[in-house]
């Protein structure tokens, strides 16, 4: 690293962004492991009592306690306090560039790792059907170098030189040529790291973040980078139309034995790559409140394994559903196409049966969460929440209005503030 850079970087720190990855208590770092003492627990004490009554406070404090500074909160970071909005954001994944947007401050994202691409084209695809709401990406710095590694250039890091960078620091560590030094390095001469990404799929963080990392559901996650965005009642506003809309879907399924066997998957080259649903992280809660029966339960299903054509015809699903398969890395028209000439493939009683759709993305956030809950409930219920109409790619289909199962005017005006 030029010298040169991390000096210049240090002079025109954000001035506004104070103590970023202040550790919570029984500390997540080398060397700060047992600060439980009565003076962190008095101080912690005060915290919390402060963040109440400036909760409780009449607009003349709450303006006071914006200029004195905020507060939030989320492992593995901890306590980040900031003296005004981040204006300019450095993002990783789709889940927090799609919670920006959601809370009106997608000007603030100046990059994304892997998907400033693929996922831009999905995030596109969602905003099609959402008046006035869109995500300009023509500027933003793409994070991973494309080679095929999994990784951030620090040198481009320091480049950006962000306000706030909305990424895991514990998935920063685990990259190649990373560890914790250097996003200690980043926190005190850039700015302060908040994110959490291992709550995807609740896998192992890396030492030494492992022992107190913590897991979060989708919209609990969306709800601190709200708090970040100072964005609490837009977040009250979007969680309602959530609420809503699982109560809509839930209230509505069918007897547990009317049910459909699912299995989630992708395809590429004669091999099927397999997911588990009913299982804890928020990588599938656009499926899980569906209630379905997962095909591959009873497997041993991690991230290496694969199936073939003939296991697949022995586990026979009712429905496959194709992970990102909404205007992202796969064509699903097509794929569906490949196992229909398929001798094997066209057996499968997903394919028999035209029951081969398209899936949302994992790495998902609140707008995303929507839209990929809707479709699901359509595609395995066309009975009860109406038919998912044919998806070739491009943008989300058109629903009917009288079909929707939830208001897109309502989540527009939310986003927009209208």
């Amino acid at each position: 690293m030029d010298q040169d850079l991390v000096d210049r970087a240090a002079r025109t720190r954000r001035a506004y962004l104070k103590g970023g990855g202040a550790l919570l208590a029984g500390g997540l770092l080398a060397g700060c492991a047992g600060q439980n003492d009565a003076e962190s627990a008095t101080d912690a004490t005060e915290t919390a009592a402060a963040t109440e009554a400036t909760t409780e406070a009449s607009p003349e404090a709450e303006t006071e306690a914006e200029q004195a500074g905020y507060t939030v909160s989320m492992s593995p970071a901890g306590d980040v306090t900031f003296d005004s909005v981040p204006a300019d954001v450095m993002v990783y994944n789709l889940v927090y560039a799609d919670a920006a947007v959601a809370f009106g401050h997608g000007d603030a994202v100046n990059s994304l790792g892997f998907d400033s691409d693929a996922g831009g084209r999905t995030l596109d695809a969602y905003y099609e059907r959402l008046d006035g709401v869109s995500f300009d990406r023509s500027e933003l710095a793409q994070l991973n170098s494309g080679s095929g590694s999994v990784n951030i250039d620090k040198e481009l890091v320091y480049e950006l030189d962000s306000d706030l960078h909305l990424v895991d620091p514990a998935l920063v560590a685990s990259f190649d040529g990373w560890d914790q030094s250097d996003v200690e390095e980043i926190r005190e001469q850039v700015g302060p790291w908040f994110g959490n990404a291992y709550s995807r799929t609740h896998a192992q963080p890396p030492e030494p973040y492992a022992a107190d990392y913590q897991y979060y559901t989708l919209w609990e996650i969306v709800e601190n980078v709200g708090q970040v965005f100072r964005e609490e009642d837009r977040y009250a506003a979007l969680e309602s139309v959530h609420s809503d809309l699982l109560d809509t879907i839930q209230s509505d399924l069918p007897p547990e034995s009317e049910r459909p066997t699912v299995g989630v998957v992708i395809y590429m080259d004669e091999t099927f790559y397999p997911s588990k649903i009913n299982v804890p992280g928020f990588a599938t809660s656009h499926i899980r409140p569906l209630g379905v029966t997962d095909a591959f339960a009873a497997g041993d299903v991690t991230f290496e394994t694969s199936y073939d054509f003939e296991t697949m015809l022995e586990i026979d699903p009712d429905v496959l559903l194709h992970s990102y398969g909404i205007d992202s890395y796969y064509d699903v028209a097509s794929t569906r196409e490949t196992l229909e000439d398929h001798p094997v493939g066209s057996e499968l009683s997903a394919v028999r049966n035209d029951r081969v759709f398209p899936s949302g993305t994992p790495v998902q956030g609140p707008i995303m969460n929507l839209f990929q809950l809707e479709m699901t409930a359509k595609q395995l219920y066309p009975g009860r929440f109406g038919a998912w109409p044919e998806y070739t790619g491009g943008a989300y289909p058109e629903i009917p209005e009288e079909e929707r199962l939830f208001d897109r005017q309502r989540v527009a005006d939310i986003v927009t503030g209208n």
